[in-house]
């Protein structure tokens, strides 16, 4: 029975909080995401998995910077070195959207690198090709829309009808694998990088059909196959849950933003067999929390103590990256004091203060007057005033809508002049 470990959406060079370490000079982030890759290839080292199967988007972009290459190099070397075959899909954040350029894991396949395999098209591979495991798998990788359109010599603008058709390309592709080239008697693994009808982004979004490829579920739970391992969505799930065969997503193996607070991180160890897969969930410890807090001022009395009961104790901020959202009147930017609240997080990895000062809209009235006595212009003129626009402007729309009254109750039609 083959044993595969399964990870996607590595990420390693997500820097976009907190500082550089002073030994390595790498920004302590990326450290974070490397600690987690750095477990995974253990594993698959100390347990001497069959297979490592990565789903895509090794970088957080196209063009990875040669510091963050090198670390990823070293981690796949050092499968390589203990003799583990490893499939490297390409995600979309490995690809290049222009035709002919290399993509971010090219090199493994150029310089050759013993049991890697860099999967960068739609392919099939048979036991002989996995250096005799007894496993076929099929590979999906990110396919960019400019290449599609330049394979397919289309010319449309609606992107939804390109991925429509490359949907409809890679459904008949599969299909075709699983009718004709499939060998009934060994397991087979579907891997794509791509989204799946019913998947749920991280913060329980969910999947927008439209917006990239997605493929059908019907697609990926036939029976048929005996493990698909997904990437691109960074939430963990099983989107065939209790089913045959499992379909995975892992999720990414660090935190990337805040709508990823809430999830845990995972690999997957997986035992496939033919009509039968067991699959053991890795979870990763120590990643770094995330901390979302939010606050609304409804009193100008002890600001300060409420925003720090807004957030957590001060032990639980430690090494965390934390932020506070704060939604108040304008009129009480004064009464907020971000060094106090500093001062409180100063366990924190990062914290972020936002403020979302709020205009005080509401059109308040003499006493003398009610909105029924009143007439649309009068009405209007309060509303420019409560929304503080500047007098030349609040002229200028008030004369178009004298304009647009008169013209209405002359039952003619508007026309502005320029």
């Amino acid at each position: 029975m083959p044993r595969i470990l399964h990870f996607a959406d590595a990420h390693i060079d997500m820097a976009n909080y907190g500082r550089h370490d002073p030994h390595t000079g790498l920004p302590v982030r990326v450290m974070d995401f490397l600690k987690s890759l750095d477990t995974i290839v253990d594993t698959a080292i100390a347990e001497r998995v069959d297979l490592v199967l990565f789903a895509g988007d090794a970088y957080k972009d196209r063009s990875p910077a040669p510091t963050f290459q090198r670390e990823w190099g070293r981690r796949v070397m050092r499968l390589s070195r203990a003799g583990i075959p490893t499939l490297l899909l390409v995600g979309n954040h490995d690809l290049a959207p222009a035709l002919g350029r290399a993509h971010a894991l090219e090199s493994f396949d150029t310089l050759e690198v013993p049991f890697v395999r860099v999967l960068d098209k739609p392919e099939f591979l048979s036991p002989q090709e996995l250096g005799g495991l007894p496993l076929q798998v099929m590979a999906l990788p990110w396919i960019s829309r400019s290449g599609l359109i330049a394979q397919l010599g289309l010319n449309v603008n609606d992107p939804s009808a390109v991925y429509e058709r490359l949907g409809d390309r890679l459904i008949e592709l599969v299909s075709g694998w699983l009718e004709e080239r499939v060998d009934p008697s060994l397991p087979v693994i579907l891997t794509a990088h791509c989204s799946v009808q019913g998947a749920q982004y991280g913060g329980e979004r969910a999947v927008m059909l439209g917006s990239d490829l997605v493929l059908p579920g019907s697609l990926v739970k036939d029976p048929r196959l005996d493990y698909v391992a997904l990437g691109h969505i960074h939430k963990p799930q099983n989107l065939n849950d209790g089913g045959h065969p499992p379909v995975i997503y892992p999720g990414s193996i660090e935190r990337v933003d805040f709508g990823e607070a809430q999830d845990e991180k995972y690999f997957i160890i997986a035992e496939v067999n033919r009509g039968e897969t067991r699959v053991e969930w890795r979870k990763l410890e120590g990643i770094r929390p995330f901390i979302d807090c939010y606050a609304r001022l409804e009193s100008q009395e002890g600001v300060t103590d409420y925003l720090r009961g807004a957030l957590p104790a001060s032990s639980e901020l430690h090494g965390a990256i934390a932020r506070l959202v704060v939604e108040y009147p304008r009129d009480w930017e004064p009464l907020i004091d971000e060094a106090a609240l500093r001062e409180y997080t100063a366990d924190c990895f990062e914290f972020q203060l936002i403020r979302r000062p709020q205009t005080q809209a509401r059109i308040r009235l003499p006493g003398d007057q009610t909105i029924g006595s009143l007439t649309p212009l009068e009405l209007l003129e309060q509303y420019w005033r409560a929304n503080h626009l500047e007098q030349s402007e609040s002229q200028v729309l008030q004369e178009l809508a004298r304009q647009v009254i008169e013209e209405s109750e002359a039952g003619g039609t508007y026309q502005h002049s320029p």
